[in-house]
């Protein structure tokens, strides 16, 4: 038992196409028997809340696949199952991710009386060529007025945006930037695309059907991107992440802050105490074997085992130090019960702080601006 909040996912798998650069648990489905679903998603939730109940809600995150394409009366139900279960703190975060197409966006309102509170909008990019290059079935115009209608629906409006694409320049992108910054959100989350084993894009690309840009065309885009993010008041508080003070998503610091979250649905992991002790969950990633595990034995947990602390200090170190604030130093000592500096290698400490990489003080651990640029260079030299 652990009367600490709880962060939980839900994971919703379906979509209506794969997109190209995409290695996300999600699959195409052109039937989904919706009542077996929720019955499965409520099984798995009870499952659960009787191994570790005493904690309330402080954030639900439904993410895919393609969340949007749930019926609104399930999102609510699984909502309200929750409250019932384990109980929502106040203000309790509730976002969906959403894709910008028309049948969709009908549901927005919807989405918002069944209780979700934030919006995350996969629009990916605001030109039309580029929207079709990454396999999206959305235009700029239909992204723009997803945008639109999420604000009218919701108060907490996020939208995601893919640069570093091919032929992408500097200019190009600083218009395109400016324009969703434009839209009224208030959190925006920007990623590299990143070619990842296993997709459409990292065999084309293997094949020569396009280029990337270059090393440093892609650090001059990052750290523009940083720069124009923070001239217009949506400041960096993560490596991808921007959002206008007091606009932070609540789940995704979980995560990064090394509290406890729970992951419901296929291929979902967490990190929940059971017994005082941190243990990480798996569930099965097929959505029929996990569909067909549920329904057998209550729930479909691949993995559920004790997270050593050697693991532990390196997630802590992984996620805290993509935060702007970084580790902080007495939320570290909780968690593990070590100081920093007793925690990672000291001679890394030293010599990453004299060439400017990083910043220890009597708050916590943290990257430099030139240290970002560095990241996985920095963490895997302070790994002991």
């Amino acid at each position: 038992m652990s009367g600490e909040p709880l962060a939980l996912y839900i994971h919703w798998p379906f979509c209506l196409s794969k997109c190209p650069y995409c290695d996300f648990n999600s699959h195409v489905r052109h039937t989904i028997d919706i009542k077996r679903w929720r019955q499965g998603l409520l099984s798995e939730f009870n499952y659960f809340a009787e191994r570790i109940g005493g904690s309330k809600i402080s954030s639900i995150f439904f993410g895919g696949g393609t969340p949007s394409l749930m019926p609104p009366n399930l999102v609510g139900k699984l909502i309200e199952h929750v409250d019932g279960k384990w109980g929502l703190l106040p203000g309790c975060e509730i976002t969906l991710e959403a894709n910008p197409t028309s049948a969709e966006i009908k549901n927005f309102e919807l989405l918002a009386q069944a209780g979700v509170n934030r919006l995350s909008v996969g629009v990916q990019a605001l030109k039309d060529k580029d929207l079709a290059f990454l396999g999206r079935e959305h235009s700029s115009k239909e992204a723009l007025c997803a945008v639109d209608a999420a604000c009218k629906a919701v108060d907490r409006v996020s939208l995601d945006l893919i640069y570093a694409r091919p032929s992408q320049t500097l200019k190009s992108w600083k218009r395109e930037l400016l324009a969703g910054l434009s839209t009224g959100v208030n959190h925006i989350s920007l990623y590299q695309l990143t070619l990842e084993k296993g997709t459409k894009f990292f065999a084309s690309h293997r094949k020569g059907a396009f280029k990337l840009p270059s090393e440093d065309l892609a650090v001059a885009l990052f750290q523009t991107t940083r720069d124009l993010c923070q001239h217009v008041g949506f400041p960096a508080y993560e490596v991808s992440n921007h959002a206008k003070p007091g606009q932070e998503s609540r789940h995704n610091l979980a995560y990064w802050r090394g509290q406890s979250y729970l992951g419901i649905g296929p291929g979902a992991h967490g990190r929940v105490k059971i017994n005082g002790a941190l243990h990480s969950t798996e569930q099965i990633s097929s959505p029929e074997n996990w569909l067909r595990a549920v329904e057998k034995q209550g729930h479909a947990t691949r993995k559920m085992e004790r997270l050593p602390k050697k693991t532990q200090i390196e997630e802590l170190l992984l996620m805290g130090l993509r935060l702007t604030d970084g580790l902080d130093r007495r939320r570290f000592m909780e968690n593990t019960g070590l100081t920093i500096e007793e925690a990672v290698s000291r001679k890394a400490l030293t010599d990453l702080r004299n060439i400017g990489l990083i910043e220890l003080d009597s708050d916590g651990l943290r990257v430099t601006k030139n240290g970002l640029l560095k990241l996985n260079s920095v963490i895997s030299k302070l790994i002991l």
